[in-house]
């Protein structure tokens, strides 16, 4: 799961780029479905951090691995 998860992070970072941020995978836990990030750069210090991490970035990882239950920010 974990090499999945990475390449759907793959596919966001373009987006959070072009906003002058980024995003890292810090752990995945294949048990529990649960998926750690941490948002860099512009995103890290954002207000709307937490509205890019549930509204795109889990969003979009859960469409694409239904096995995944929740993000999580680092």
């Amino acid at each position: 799961m974990e090499k999945k998860v990475k390449e759907v992070i793959e596919k966001i970072k373009p987006m959070l780029e072009a906003d002058g941020g980024s995003i890292e995978v810090i752990s995945v836990d294949e048990k529990k479905g649960s998926v750690k990030v941490k948002l860099v750069g512009a995103c890290g210090a954002c207000p709307f951090s937490t509205m890019t991490l549930k509204n795109l970035v889990e969003r979009t990882i859960k469409q694409e691995i239904p096995e995944v239950k929740e993000v999580v920010s680092a």
